[in-house]
């Protein structure tokens, strides 16, 4: 069986989308890296991984400045938690050649991250 158009697009950028997952330096790298290749795959994944980037700046913001006023130790690791489980996801999928989007806000990065 003769791989599709869809998997050469995958197995190019896998690395690519891999990369996207580990720091914003890697999600620089990654961009940097698919702004020739302009590779579907890698492109899902790096607007995946910029928006768990982006809500994880804006926990931390939150968490940092409100919720620290209220002393809810637990809640901080909770949050994080939350958002080391999402990143698994994500780098998992990626892994896996999968085109998924991490729970509850995957669909929603995509809509907003759409020009990258």
């Amino acid at each position: 069986m003769e791989p599709t158009h869809e998997q050469y697009s995958v197995d190019d950028g896998k690395t690519i989308a891999i990369i996207s997952y580990f720091t914003v330096i890697g999600l620089i790298i990654a961009y940097l890296l698919n702004n020739d290749k302009n590779n579907p795959f890698a492109a899902f994944h790096i607007r995946q991984s910029l928006g768990l980037i982006v809500t994880g700046l804006a926990l931390w913001f939150v968490i940092t400045i409100f919720f620290m006023m209220l002393y809810i130790p637990w809640l901080d690791s909770v949050l994080y938690l939350v958002m080391v489980v999402l990143w698994l996801f994500g780098l998992i999928g990626a892994v896996q050649g999968q085109k998924k989007p991490v729970p509850v806000l995957g669909d929603e990065y995509q809509k907003w991250f759409a020009g990258i």
